[in-house]
């Protein structure tokens, strides 16, 4: 009698486990309404090349080439703000560096007749992607030169045994504030050999891996049970 207990207990797990992501909802996944349902569309993210634009703490120098008593190095501050040599404040943080020079352009036209400028960032926050989920190594990593959606999982130390492959999710941010998300059958991917909808990773992007049905059940299942299941004639 204990035995058969045993066999639907699993058999009622084993069902369960067999029920649609979504239906579960588990505490600790991305909300579904950030990304397409569909994992094999095509992923289209808006800015497939999107310019570098300043941040606090960049550092950046900027030369005047017939007026060189104006050349100086500016830090942006906590705010965003710079403070240009003789030609007072503006909010930097967010622009791209065409736009910073129609700014310095904009601060010194009071002093200066059409100047000729010439910005090169200094020091500025290096490429970088994020992983995390079930991966062996979740964390921050440089971004160097092009790298695939399934080499950074590699580079993070692959996949969980946790993990659930059909549904990689890859966060990129589009604009101010705003993030996209899409969905990725990695499995089947590799399971065909096909890695044409293997997306680039691009500055800032995050990675999540979210975890299977199976091992979020896993924990439920009374020890002693498996051994009767798998060895019903043991005494």
């Amino acid at each position: 009698m204990l035995r058969k207990l045993y066999v639907l207990t699993l058999s009622a797990l084993a069902m369960l486990a067999c029920l649609p992501s979504q239906a579960q909802n588990p505490a600790g996944d991305p909300p579904s309404s950030t990304a397409k349902a569909d994992s094999t569309e095509r992923p289209e993210f808006h800015e497939r090349n999107p310019r570098y634009v300043l941040r606090t703490s960049d550092s950046f120098d900027i030369t005047f080439t017939f007026s060189p008593e104006f050349n100086q190095t500016v830090v942006v501050e906590p705010d965003g703000f710079v403070t240009f040599r003789g030609a007072g404040s503006a909010h930097v943080a967010g622009l791209t560096l065409p736009e910073l020079t129609e700014t310095i352009k904009k601060a010194y036209a009071g002093i200066l007749h059409d100047p000729l400028v010439t910005v090169s960032l200094r020091d500025f926050e290096k490429p970088y992607f994020i992983a995390a989920g079930q991966v062996a190594k979740p964390g921050k990593y440089d971004l160097r030169g092009d790298l695939s959606l399934t080499e950074a999982v590699n580079i993070a130390g692959g996949f969980t045994e946790s993990s659930k492959h059909s549904q990689v999710l890859l966060f990129r941010h589009v604009g101010n504030n705003k993030v996209q998300a899409q969905i990725f059958d990695v499995k089947k991917m590799l399971a065909s050999r096909d890695l044409a909808e293997d997306p680039r990773l691009m500055p800032g992007d995050m990675l999540f891996v979210p975890q299977n049905a199976i091992s979020k059940i896993r924990k439920y299942l009374p020890t002693s049970s498996m051994g009767l299941y798998a060895n019903p004639l043991t005494p």
